[in-house]
């Protein structure tokens, strides 16, 4: 993701209902709010901010925020962006506030969310939400924020999903099985496509895409305590099936052997555009870039659909995004940073960057999401399923990348590769 400063020059054009010279007061590249003001809210944000290189988003969200610091005027909020290498950002965070000097306030990675919550960094927002806004999230995010007192310990407010695009000049029907999606991608291996394409590289991408398949099987990847399980019994089973699936899609050809090169959705957007694929897995943000990338006779003969399942009553879909969280020990501080979580994120941060809202009824408050596309991706997340909320996950993740591409390159049997994945990820669990 690109950073980017706004400029003076684009800060003196906001569109504030307010007075230039009182705007430029309130408004700054790294502070919102009067420079006097006694109480300070240190804020470490993504390009979900008036950081974001566009400057139409960034306008946006500079307005966002000066309107909230209007409402609270004893207050200025010291902002702090992170580099385009989020990994690393949180990671730094985390050891931060277990050394007790984190921002105040912060946006904090679904993917790592538990990771913060099993060292207990993450202050209390629970009397801040009602129970209504509570119940209104769908529930794989409800579930991801609260630890296992129901504490709630971030506020999740946008989200994503993964489906299946294809192009239905070649494919007119959307496939609803794991059969159904092979025949289609040979068939359109016949009309000269090179079958369907998915993330299979050493990727996180690759592991979440794919683990919709061992989901749909109703597949675990850790137990309630956060102990690897996926390599024994019947999630064992479960996984040597979805993995299998994969390996067949490239062993009869209804995918390419080089699906373990991919590792960018950016790259199945390139072979869209390119038109040497019909089909590929990819995440809902995608249809703006191909309606943005392809001519509109091109993009009118793209669609969508749930990813196919064993059955077609069995699917599954990763799900992800951002969340806000406190590390203020301070009641106001944790107060004030859950008042920015819902008056800039929860709904007006949705809309204006066009991110999937956690929350049902905000499906039908912005006329953005009204569309028929948006409908159809908000029924999809009523089967999202989220990263577990254990520490160890990213190293299962790193395992399952390693075995994918052992597994659909022929270096290894399916068996074979999953107890050497599973044997690494439990000898890293016994480190933690």
């Amino acid at each position: 993701m690109k950073r980017a400063f706004v400029s003076a020059l684009a800060l003196s054009t906001m569109l504030f209902s307010v007075p230039a010279a009182f705007a430029q007061e309130l408004a700054t590249k790294d502070r919102i709010g009067l420079a006097d003001a006694p109480k300070t809210l240190t804020v470490r944000l993504t390009n979900d901010s008036q950081n974001n290189a566009d400057p139409a988003i960034a306008q946006g969200y500079q307005k966002l925020f000066v309107d909230f610091i209007k409402k609270h005027p004893d207050w200025k909020l010291q902002m702090q962006f992170m580099s385009a290498d989020i990994g690393t950002e949180q990671a730094k965070m985390l050891e931060q506030a277990k050394a007790g000097n984190a921002p105040d306030c912060a946006a904090v990675d679904s993917f790592v969310l538990s990771q913060f919550m099993v060292n207990h960094v993450l202050a209390d927002f629970t009397p801040y939400f009602s129970k209504d806004e509570v119940a209104d999230l769908f529930p794989f995010i409800r579930n991801g924020i609260t630890d296992k007192d129901q504490t709630i310990r971030a506020w999740w407010w946008d989200t994503d999903l993964r489906v299946l695009y294809r192009n239905k000049s070649i494919v007119p029907d959307a496939p609803q099985t794991w059969d159904d999606l092979k025949k289609a991608g040979i068939a359109s291996v016949k009309e000269g496509m090179e079958g369907i394409l998915f993330n299979a590289g050493r990727y996180e991408g690759s592991t979440f895409d794919w683990l919709a398949n061992y989901w749909a099987l109703g597949g675990k990847l850790v137990d309630d305590s956060g102990k690897p399980v996926f390599g024994e019994g019947e999630n064992k089973e479960k996984f040597l099936k979805a993995l299998t699936y994969y390996k067949d899609l490239v062993d009869s050809g209804a995918a390419p052997k080089r699906v373990t090169t991919i590792g960018n959705y950016d790259d199945l957007n390139a072979a869209a555009a390119a038109g040497t694929t019909a089909l590929f897995i990819g995440g809902n943000w995608q249809l703006a870039q191909l309606k943005a990338t392809l001519d509109a006779d091109e993009f009118a003969n793209w669609t969508f659909s749930p990813i196919p399942g064993p059955t077609a009553d069995q699917r599954s879909t990763g799900t992800g995004g951002w969340t806000i969280a406190s590390f203020s020990k301070d009641k106001d501080k944790v107060e004030m940073c859950a008042n920015l979580a819902r008056d800039i994120y929860m709904g007006p941060g949705n809309a204006l960057q066009q991110q999937l809202p956690t929350r049902k009824s905000l499906f039908d408050k912005y006329e953005v999401f009204a569309t028929e596309a948006n409908k159809t991706f908000a029924q999809a997340l009523a089967n999202g399923q989220a990263r577990p909320g254990a520490p160890i996950y990213p190293e299962i993740s790193n395992q399952i990348q390693i075995m994918m591409g052992d597994v659909l390159s022929g270096t290894k049997q399916p068996e074979e590769a999953l107890n050497a994945a599973f044997k690494a990820t439990m000898e890293a669990y016994k480190r933690l």
